[in-house]
């Protein structure tokens, strides 16, 4: 009999309700029969449950309704909740009644059944395929890491500033960027970043943040590359190098740590051995000052990685010898981070293979104050960031030297005219970093509407 008066839950806080009867919003995920004995499971975007209906315990009415419910029906359940150690979430629901709310006809099946299906399909039903289990479970921690990455600036004294998306002028060159008709038969370009705005609300604010969608046309089919995104990306004046760095470690154990906090279960549901991410905030802080108070992240020299590459490959564990004065492929990245259990800083790159804004260290002007971190278990490239140049004269002949536009570029300029000052900052794409912490082969999981190369449905 319908208990119209059991509190509303979801599956994700059932067990404040042990022993309780409650109301239940949910679709039908799955569903086996014993006999007289249905066991339909149950899911509501927090978690899945498993119900227990025996035919002698419910009306005929609900017991045939469940017995012939179609997958992803949605319905309100009303039970008991019970305690079951056997049950992935610790708690069972006993089913007292429920209430349709929409049945899927049997013509019409639901498409993504309970079998293996091919990655293509998936992606065609990507609507579709965000609901099971797993795929809900990815989701649930990217919420939690882009929540985090937010609380820590917003509790560290940093100002939400958000730099447009439109830009009129490609910073970098154009090959990676969507270019669009603006008016007037202007042209305008989908940004790459909101690094030189923030510049701009730093030097106002002193430190600030950007948090929004990014754009990249750049044609690569890795595993890695989205030509859409999430970036978070601080600024901060009077901020060099070293301090960025410690910026960025600590920003990352923030984030590991509030996922740790929330998502055990979904980590374990999707697959993540839990003690990798453990190991990422143990801290090794000796206490005596002469480490960052953090988590102790590894800090190597682009020429201590170059040393390592060239070594790998003399024993035969990378096919090709890194090249001095290159950037580091994937495959390099891959190798470098996967020997280390914590997020690995790797600074000072060749000027030469980095942007124009860098600024040079004053010890070897051809290497540049930047910095990427790479994270563990082979995931390659998560932040990538810099001291700015904040000298007038030095940027401008970057610029020039970059044969980039220098009418386009004089806004920019003016903030090394006007009151210019040390300052550094970094970005951090959300996708990789939701990679890295679910252990996902493939970025196109860590959001919920990839878009590819060769995908822009549905």
């Amino acid at each position: 009999m319908q208990n119209t008066t059991a509190p509303l839950t979801t599956i994700a806080e059932i067990g404040q309700h042990e022993g309780q009867p409650i109301t239940l919003r949910c679709w039908l995920y799955n569903l086996r029969s014993s006999g007289k004995l249905l066991f339909p499971t149950f899911r509501d975007g927090t978690g899945t449950i498993q119900g227990i209906v025996p035919k002698a315990a419910v009306s005929e009415h609900v017991f045939d309704t469940l017995k012939s419910l179609t997958l992803e029906s949605s319905l309100t359940v009303y039970g008991r909740v019970r305690a079951d150690s056997r049950a992935p979430s610790g708690f069972e629901l006993d089913v007292d009644d429920l209430t349709l709310t929409q049945r899927i006809p049997d013509s019409t099946p639901y498409p993504i059944q309970l079998k293996e299906a091919g990655v293509d399909f998936l992606m065609e039903h990507r609507h579709l395929w965000l609901r099971t289990p797993r795929q809900s479970a990815i989701l649930r921690v990217r919420a939690t890491i882009q929540r985090a990455a937010a609380e820590y600036f917003d509790t560290h004294g940093f100002f939400r500033t958000d730099p447009p998306i439109l830009t009129p002028n490609a910073c970098e060159g154009t090959s990676e960027l969507f270019e669009m008709d603006y008016f007037d038969d202007d042209k305008a370009y989908l940004t790459q970043s909101g690094q030189l705005y923030i510049e701009a609300t730093a030097m106002a604010l002193g430190k600030v943040y950007s948090f929004g969608p990014t754009f990249r046309a750049e044609k690569s089919k890795t595993r890695r590359h989205l030509t859409e995104f999430w970036m978070i990306e601080p600024e901060v004046t009077y901020l060099d190098l070293d301090g960025l760095m410690d910026l960025a470690e600590s920003f990352l154990t923030h984030i590991v740590t509030r996922v740790l906090q929330s998502h055990r279960a979904d980590l374990k549901l999707i697959g993540k051995d839990v003690s990798k991410l453990e190991a990422v905030i143990t801290s090794t802080d000796p206490g005596d000052g002469s480490q960052s108070p953090h988590s102790g992240f590894p800090r190597l020299t682009y020429d201590e990685a170059h040393a390592m590459l060239l070594d790998a490959h003399a024993r035969g564990l990378l096919p090709a010898a890194h090249t001095y004065g290159d950037d580091f492929g994937s495959p390099d990245e891959t190798y470098i981070s996967s020997q280390f259990s914590k997020p690995v800083m790797v600074h000072r790159y060749p000027a030469a293979v980095k942007a124009f804004y860098m600024q040079p260290d004053p010890l070897d002007p051809t290497k540049a104050l930047c910095v990427d971190v790479l994270a563990p278990e082979g995931y390659g490239e998560i932040i990538g960031g810099s001291q700015r140049v904040d000298d007038y004269d030095l940027l401008k002949s970057r610029i020039e030297s970059h044969n980039l536009p220098l009418a386009a570029f004089q806004w920019y300029l003016d903030l090394r005219q006007f009151g210019s000052v040390p300052h550094s900052g970094f970005g951090m794409g959300i996708e990789r970093c939701v990679a890295w912490i679910c252990g996902l082969e493939h970025v196109r999981e860590t959001i919920p509407f990839p878009r590819t190369l060769n995908r822009i449905y549905p």
